[in-house]
């Protein structure tokens, strides 16, 4: 009796025991599976930590839109209304009990919410949709993949013995951080630097011959003062591309094509950089980070020195929109429209004549001026808010027209809320051409 009694008991203990690790197991995945997303992978966890070090670079950083990326967090607060937005990513490492690690990622995203009462507008915390933790995830599974012919976590001896020998070289290849501005390589110097400082540098205890020959070779300028001057120049080069532009005030738009009315991507601040891909006259092309490209108005850009100022022929300078048009006449008077926002309003009206009819006058010409009357009679706009609705400028001319901003729409441009696409669409265009895309602003 006793004896089956203390069989039983065993039993019911290692039963107990099972159920207990099944639980703890299932509160592992369960604590996994919360607060980010997981992926699952064969390395071991030091493995897939040395590889998120070396991803350091991407985990965090500036999104070229917040659209796409998070999700606003109250339905009165639409989500094109978000603007700079940055993002940055918390990685946690586990064991897998059955081997290998489990990878959790977290992804924060923080933006300017430019709210119509410039008071309540901020930066404020945006729930992430998944984009950027899948993007992670797959970047970490490409490292994996990349190095997985050189680690197996099951058997490390067996590994060591069938590992293929690779040259340093070729392993600071493969671990190299992709870029987006283009950085020069070092150069491939034969022998390596280790064997130019072991011929420069004495032995274990080697004589004076050694010594005299290092000294004889230090004031001749030898091949490790050859290596040391490469170095220095390449260096040089990479803490100074050649092919980068910076944006001169905050505020900048980035767009989506080389047109004044595009889409705007973000504004970029004062001092940001960017990879030329490509300049015009007016436009430069800039790589915003991976495959997302922009375009930024050129003037709002501090070029290289190796890109002269105007890509133009030396011989045939570019007509700029100073030289083009010249105000005539400033009046203050009733709208001479029938746009609903200004109808039976006084406005301030500037009429615009051409210099020289010879020369031609696109409708980015026309619109870089109209730029330059809005910014210079808006203080006086400001302080005359209840006297004047808006700014009117006529171009007296055959092929002229009529462009007007209301005073509320100056106001949100010049306060940063607006870019300078977005301006443009909410003006008045009278033809519709004016803006140089038929039959948009123009029915407002």
């Amino acid at each position: 009796m006793t004896c089956r009694a203390k069989v039983s008991g065993a039993k019911v203990s290692g039963v107990t025991r099972g159920l207990l690790a099944a639980v703890i197991l299932f509160s592992v995945g369960l604590a996994a599976q919360s607060g980010g997303y997981e992926r699952a992978f064969p390395q071991s966890k030091a493995t897939i930590e040395k590889i998120l070090k070396e991803m350091q670079a991407t985990t965090a950083g500036r999104l070229p839109v917040v659209d796409g990326f998070a999700t606003s967090p109250a339905a009165d607060h639409p989500i094109e209304r978000y603007q700079r937005g940055y993002y940055q990513s918390k990685f946690q490492v586990f064991a897998a009990p059955s081997g290998g690690s489990i990878v959790r990622v977290s992804v924060q995203v923080t933006a300017w919410y430019a709210d119509p009462l410039p008071a309540k507008s901020g930066y404020q915390l945006l729930p992430s949709n998944g984009r950027l933790e899948g993007d992670l995830l797959d970047q970490l599974a490409d490292q994996v993949a990349a190095i997985a012919p050189h680690t197996n976590p099951a058997s490390p001896a067996t590994a060591q013995a069938k590992r293929p020998k690779v040259s340093a070289s070729e392993i600071s290849a493969s671990n190299e951080p992709t870029i987006s501005a283009p950085m020069p390589r070092l150069p491939q110097i034969k022998g390596g630097y280790s064997s130019s400082l072991a011929q420069s540098l004495p032995a274990g205890e080697k004589g004076g011959a050694t010594s005299s020959a290092k000294k004889t070779e230090d004031k001749t300028g030898g091949p490790l003062q050859t290596e040391l001057d490469s170095l220095e120049e390449i260096l040089k080069n990479q803490s100074h591309p050649k092919n980068l532009v910076a944006v001169k005030k905050s505020g900048t738009p980035v767009v989506s094509s080389a047109s004044l009315n595009a889409k705007t991507l973000f504004l970029a601040s004062a001092h940001d950089e960017f990879e030329m891909l490509d300049f015009n006259r007016d436009w430069v092309h800039v790589r915003i980070s991976g495959l997302s490209r922009g375009w930024i108005w050129r003037n709002n850009l501090e070029m290289p020195e190796s890109v002269p100022d105007n890509d133009a022929p030396p011989t045939v300078a570019a007509p700029t929109a100073v030289e083009l048009f010249h105000v005539s006449r400033e009046e203050n008077a009733p709208f001479p429209g029938d746009w609903q926002p200004l109808r039976g309003q006084r406005v301030k009206i500037v009429s615009v004549e051409k210099i020289d009819d010879a020369k031609d006058s696109g409708p980015a010409l026309r619109l870089e001026f109209v730029k330059s009357v809005l910014e210079r009679d808006y203080t006086e706009l400001a302080q005359k808010p209840q006297e004047l609705a808006g700014i009117v400028v006529i171009f007296d001319s055959a092929d002229g027209g009529m462009i007007a901003a209301t005073f509320a729409t100056l106001q949100q441009w010049k306060a940063g809320a607006l870019s300078d696409a977005a301006l443009w669409h909410q003006c008045f265009f009278d033809p519709p051409e004016l803006s140089g895309v038929p039959s948009t602003a123009g029915t407002q």
